[in-house]
Parts: C-alpha cells; sequence; structure tokens
C-alpha cells in the first residue's frame, strides 16, 4: 500500500519556505492516510530518510453562486489532508528544482548585468580624462 499511496507536493510559497529553512515538504495525501504510511511512502518513493510526520485536515469552505434569475446554488468544497514531512539532515526532494534553478539563473543574469555596468563605468570615466 505504501508505494501505492499517492503524494502530491503542495507547491507554494509557504512550502518552499518550509523546505528551504526547516527541510519540511509538504504533501496532499488521501483522508485515509496515517503518519506511518506517509512516512513509508516517501521513504520508499523519494528512497530518503523521514525524521517526522505531522498530518492535518483542511475543512473544505463553504461556496455559494447566483445563477440566472436570482437562484443561488450552495455547495462545498471538498476536505484536503496534508502531511508535513520532515527529512533527516542531509536528505532533500527534488520538488522545488526548477524554482532553484530559475534562482540560480536569475543571480548569474544579475551578475553579468553588473559587471557589464561596471565595464561602462570605467570606460566613461577613462573617456572623461
Amino acid at each position: 500500500m505504501d508505494k501505492t499511496l499517492i503524494l502530491t507536493p503542495r507547491l507554494s510559497e509557504k512550502a518552499y519556505g518550509a523546505s528551504q529553512t526547516q527541510n519540511t515538504y509538504v504533501f496532499d495525501v488521501s483522508k485515509d492516510a496515517n503518519k506511518h504510511s506517509v512516512a513509508r511512502a516517501v521513504s520508499a518513493q523519494y528512497d530518503v530518510i523521514v525524521e517526522d510526520v505531522h498530518v492535518i485536515v483542511v475543512k473544505g469552505k463553504a461556496k455559494r453562486t447566483v445563477r440566472k434569475g436570482g437562484r443561488v446554488a450552495k455547495g462545498r468544497q471538498s476536505d484536503i489532508k496534508k502531511a508535513y514531512v520532515k527529512l533527516a539532515e542531509g536528505n532533500s526532494l527534488p520538488i522545488f528544482a526548477a524554482v532553484e534553478e530559475a534562482e540560480q539563473k536569475q543571480e548569474k543574469a544579475a551578475e553579468v548585468v553588473e559587471k557589464a555596468a561596471e565595464k561602462a563605468a570605467k570606460k566613461a570615466s577613462k573617456e572623461k580624462k
């Protein structure tokens, strides 16, 4: 059952921050999953050592829409179960790899622009003399 447990990573700013500072990753899991099954599934699927797991259920919000003619349709979003998985030191998951690559590219581009600005400033100062 553990390898077939569907782990859907939550890709949000808060989840990204937790992965960077606390080495904790957030997954959406099925409502019948428990801490032990989540820990075994993460260990098996990503080949990492799980240190701790917290599981919470986020209750769905009540929604209301008004149709043509003034008819009101009421509904409710479904509940979501989230698992916060803390990994042992030295372990990480490639969930946010694309984000990290984009940050590195942006830093390199900023360095190139900065060097070009320095060269232009030096050239301008030489021309003034």
